[in-house]
C-alpha cells in the first residue's frame, strides 16, 4: 500500500468523523427541545461505508439518518407546546449516548491524524536516505 493510499484512507476517515462530530453537536444542541409529535427534534446518526475501488480505499458518509426511537412524552398542560391532551413531546436525544459518541469520534479523528503524521515522518525519513 502506498503512502498516497494510506493518506487517502486516513483523510477520508477524518472527514467522516467530522460529520459524526457535527451530528453529535447538533443532537446535543437540540436535547431537551420540545414540539408536537410531528415537529419535535429527533436524533440523527451518520451512516458510514468503506469503499474499495479503482481509485483506492476510503471511508464515505452514505447518509445522516433520523432515529426512530420514541420521543419523551410528558403531561404538561400549562406548557404552550402542549397538545389538546396536555402532552408535550421532547426530543429523543440521549445526552449520555451523544457524549459517548463524541468521545469515540474524537479518538478516531485523533488516531487518523496520528496516522497522517507518521506517514509524513516516514516520507521525510525516506527522502533523507537519498541524501547519503
Amino acid at each position: 500500500m502506498s503512502f498516497k493510499d494510506i493518506s487517502q484512507i486516513a483523510g477520508s476517515a477524518m472527514a467522516a468523523q467530522t460529520v459524526r462530530l457535527n451530528t453529535v453537536a447538533s443532537n446535543l444542541a437540540n436535547a431537551g427541545s420540545t414540539g408536537s409529535e410531528e415537529t419535535a427534534y429527533r436524533a440523527r446518526k451518520p451512516v458510514f461505508a468503506s469503499i474499495l475501488g479503482e481509485g483506492g480505499a476510503r471511508v464515505q458518509v452514505l447518509d445522516v439518518v433520523t432515529m426512530n426511537d420514541p420521543l419523551d412524552k410528558r403531561y404538561e398542560p400549562g406548557n404552550p407546546m402542549a397538545d389538546e391532551q396536555g402532552m408535550v413531546f421532547y426530543s429523543n436525544v440521549s445526552p449520555v449516548e451523544e457524549m459517548t459518541d463524541m468521545m469515540a469520534a474524537s479518538r478516531a479523528f485523533s488516531t487518523n491524524a496520528e496516522v497522517l503524521a507518521r506517514v509524513k515522518g516516514m516520507q521525510q525519513d525516506l527522502l533523507k536516505l537519498g541524501e547519503g
